[in-house]
């Protein structure tokens, strides 16, 4: 018996005992190596014994100050290397204790700008269909998912949304990419003169959708052309790289790929590792300027912010993948690891996309590979993939809902970087085993 509301509220989780790298061992002894990175937040595998040894040295040093009090040294050294290594403008770091947290902190920000520079008229949100920014309510009201939101409805604030660029399902028979991409981003154009612009906060977008959509990567210079968008109407463009950023898609940051600087980033997952509970958004000058010579407050703050052991963690996950040099390994694997699936899965007629960048890759399941057609949501596939490569030992992220948050199912995978080509190749493996016996028991 377990008084724990877990996710599932009738499931039975095997307890989770220890780790090591690529492995998590349970309280049975069975071992299950981690090819989501649970999701995928594990940037350096588990038990590393450096990240370890910091959060010692803090432990030993100090382990809570209040921010409304004190800064604390390593949060000081963690803003300043955030910002040294950000997209040109981010200037200043909000610490936070998580991804919805980094949103929620995010949408204020924005809303509080417009309210410090004259233009409190400006409350609207607008963002993508099947992107998932979050739980709280801020964060999930941006959030495109519609099975997410349908109960939560009533609670949440006012937004809008656009189709994502999902160039499997909507790039047209012929269509170039530069071609999609530009009619994926005039959509937000069409909305923002359709609701008025002068009445808009901002956009807010993964720049590589993640847990939602399955590693769906923009097309072309679609950001190039959403940045456009955004400075003719003066709104904020918020890119959310909770799950893409910090490496995991092969630069620093997702949109280095993509050649654009939001007003607004948040980070997460990847930046402590899981070692500690820790997200932040990062701003440009102009936003902490706003608020520095208006009010002199960002009214907003959480217990736990900026909280020193959760800083010392990520300075540590940092110092190894730059020392490392973790993200050139991200690049070499996530080609291998691209290779390995497309050639798995060739003449699987139930895989019709293979897609991502670096170590963050996903399969889209369907029933027709000619005609794209989706499987009955009633089969739950993406739940059979995941029994079933648990049975195996290997961690994987599916979900459903893919398309439209009723219909579609993926199966993402996001190993630590730290992974090798021996591992890739277990993971392609029993992979392979789990789809294959998952699809056969339809």
């Amino acid at each position: 018996m377990t008084h724990i509301l877990h996710r599932s509220a009738n499931a039975v989780y095997p307890v989770a005992f220890s780790g090591s790298g690529l492995e998590i061992v349970d309280a049975e002894g069975r071992r299950y190596l981690d090819a989501s990175g649970g999701a995928a937040v594990s940037s350096l595998g588990h038990g590393h014994p450096e990240v370890i040894a910091a959060l010692h040295r803090q432990l030993d040093a100090l382990a809570y100050a209040h921010t409304a009090f004190f800064t604390s040294e390593p949060a000081e050294r963690l803003a300043d290397r955030l910002v040294e290594n950000a997209p040109p403008g981010i200037d200043h770091v909000y610490l936070v204790s998580g991804g919805s947290e980094a949103v929620e902190a995010a949408l204020k920000m924005a809303r509080q700008y417009f309210v410090e520079t004259g233009e409190p008229q400006r409350r609207a949100i607008v963002a993508r269909r099947q992107s998932y920014h979050g739980n709280t309510l801020g964060a999930l009201a941006a959030g495109g998912n519609a099975w997410r939101r349908k109960q939560f409805e009533p609670l949440l604030i006012e937004t809008h949304h656009i189709d994502p660029c999902y160039a499997y399902r909507l790039q047209r028979d012929g269509e170039s990419d530069a071609d999609y991409a530009a009619r994926a981003a005039q959509a937000l154009e069409d909305k923002l003169i359709e609701i008025g612009p002068e009445s808009v906060i901002a956009f807010v977008a993964e720049t590589v959708v993640g847990a939602t959509l399955g590693a769906a990567p923009p097309v072309g210079d679609y950001f190039k052309h959403i940045r456009a968008v955004c400075d003719r109407y003066g709104v904020l463009l918020i890119l959310d790289e909770v799950m893409c950023g910090m490496g995991r898609t092969g630069t620093l940051h997702a949109c280095e790929q993509e050649g654009v600087a939001p007003d607004l980033m948040t980070i997460a997952k990847g930046l402590g590792g899981g070692y500690q509970p820790i997200g932040a958004v990062m701003l440009t000058k102009r936003i902490f300027e706003a608020f520095a010579n208006g009010s002199g407050v960002f009214q907003h703050g959480h217990t736990y912010m900026g909280h020193p052991m959760a800083a010392a963690a990520a300075l540590a996950v940092q110092d190894v993948i730059e020392r490392d040099d973790l993200i050139a390994n991200v690049v070499a694997m996530g080609s291998l690891l691209q290779r390995r699936l497309a050639e798995r899965f060739a003449n699987n007629p139930f895989i019709g996309d293979i897609r991502g960048r670096g170590l963050f890759r996903a399969l889209e399941l369907v029933e027709d590979r000619a005609s794209k057609r989706p499987f009955d949501p009633a089969l739950k596939m993406h739940a059979r993939v995941k029994r079933e490569a648990m049975a195996r030992g290997l961690m994987v992220y599916p979900m459903g809902g893919a398309i439209d948050g009723v219909q579609g199912d993926h199966v993402l995978l996001a190993p630590p970087f730290i992974v090798n080509p021996e591992q890739v190749e277990t993971i392609v493996e029993r992979l392979g085993e789990a789809v294959d016996a998952a699809l056969v028991r339809q």
